[in-house]
């Protein structure tokens, strides 16, 4: 909470199955273009937040599956469990204040009655969730028996049903929405209130975030039933809610456009950054865009052009230095001139790169220091190297930085045996 001197320009959060993440985009090109337009005009004065009904070891499941970008919050088993930032610091006093009314033992004792019900798997099953299976024909019937049970034996609990499947039993103080309604008090409480809230969902348990007040929040395209029907019996006519026509994280850049809450166009959708015209001129954006012609020229999807190369040679200083993980330096205008025997090696293959964590530091009148880790993905799997980049505002190419030094380490090991990483 302490990353940003004052509160965030704003504040998004997303569940991620079906929303942030779509299983069903294989390449993760809505992914990879939120993360784009995240790390290059948010990262630096926003805050992301994830919050999901998965336990902490799926979250890291699926981070490992997907390009997903490290959040400032984490908001994990149906709103049970806070932590903060990459190291995930757990929230100590939630978790003491959804210890009142709450008993494990009752919930695991009364739900064993009820042949209905099929146990989650082990991890799912958190101090203040337990997680069940039931079949959608009979789900609230076992729901309304089985909360008339823990009444009586002197509980205040809830009972969340998603995804057609899931059932989810949370202390009553818990929840998505509860758990964001803390954060916002939180924040309120230190004088960092977002400026803007966005909500972003698609089942029934993401349905409380859309009911905290002075929220944005968009229904992805491909929102749950239960989703829709709770709208239509509580927010119907309330502006600040929208169904998109978009499916999962582009449905959510849709809601920052549809809501005026920023830049709503992804650098990944740019194809020409010489005519791209940003209104924030900002280091973060350079190093997105350099990484993303990266990509395009491995992958041919840019026309190999020496004119490319000159305006690359343009923007790096004649005496600049790459280090590349191994140690190796070479000159950055030697790395360019590198790329050309690269082109289209990765042409109809699987290549992306993305950043994540971009922070950026003026150190200098001129002088910019930022750090982020980079990605690839390819058909040999991923590899992240943590660089460090010095950038200089005062460049001959007009609304572009000049860089000056590239420093760059393999995370845990990652990529030692590629050949190819080290160009930049």
């Amino acid at each position: 909470m302490d990353r940003l001197d004052g509160a965030a320009r704003l504040m998004i959060v997303s569940d991620l199955d079906h929303t942030m993440v779509d299983h069903h985009d294989l390449e993760n090109l809505s992914l990879l273009r939120f993360n784009a337009l995240w790390e290059a005009y948010y990262r630096h004065n926003s805050l992301l937040v994830f919050s999901t009904g998965r336990s902490c070891t799926l979250y890291k499941q699926l981070r490992k599956e997907k390009p997903m970008l490290t959040p400032d919050i984490t908001i994990m088993s149906v709103g049970t469990e806070i932590t903060y930032g990459e190291a995930m610091v757990p929230d100590d006093g939630w978790e003491q204040y959804l210890n009142q009314k709450w008993d494990r033992n009752i919930v695991t004792e009364e739900t064993a009655k009820f042949p209905q019900l099929t146990f989650q798997a082990e991890t799912e099953q958190r101090p203040h969730k337990v997680s069940f299976y039931v079949e959608k024909d009979k789900a609230q019937e076992v729901m309304k028996a089985l909360s008339e049970r823990l009444e009586e034996r002197g509980l205040d609990v809830k009972i969340i049903y998603s995804g057609g499947v899931d059932l989810d039993i949370l202390p009553q103080g818990a929840g998505k929405g509860q758990a964001l309604a803390y954060l916002l008090k939180k924040f309120k409480s230190i004088g960092k209130l977002p400026d803007n809230t966005l909500v972003c969902g698609d089942s029934g348990n993401d349905a409380e975030l859309f009911s905290i007040p002075d929220v944005y929040g968009v229904m992805v395209k491909n929102a749950q039933e239960e989703l829709l029907q709770w709208h239509a019996e509580n927010a119907k006519n309330n502006p600040k809610i929208i169904h998109a026509t978009e499916r999962c994280a582009a449905g959510i850049i849709e809601a920052i456009g549809h809501f005026s809450l920023g830049p709503n166009k992804s650098p990944r959708d740019v194809l020409d950054f010489s005519e791209c015209k940003i209104e924030e001129f900002h280091p973060a954006h350079e190093v997105v865009k350099f990484y993303l012609f990266y990509e395009r020229w491995r992958r041919a999807e840019v026309e190999k052009s020496a004119h490319y190369i000159q305006n690359l040679k343009g923007v790096c200083y004649s005496s600049g230095i790459m280090v590349h993980p191994s140690g190796v330096e070479q000159s950055l205008h030697e790395s360019i001139d590198a790329m050309g025997k690269y082109y289209g090696d990765k042409q109809g293959k699987l290549f992306r790169i993305w950043v994540d964590r971009v922070r950026t530091a003026q150190i200098g009148s001129d002088a910019w220091l930022v750090k982020f880790d980079k990605w690839e993905l390819s058909d040999g799997g991923s590899n992240c190297s943590l660089a460090t980049v010095l950038l200089s505002s005062k460049c001959a190419v007009a609304d572009s930085f000049s860089w000056v030094h590239v420093h760059q380490t393999w995370l845990n090991g990652s990529g030692a045996n590629d050949q190819t990483s080290w160009i930049f």
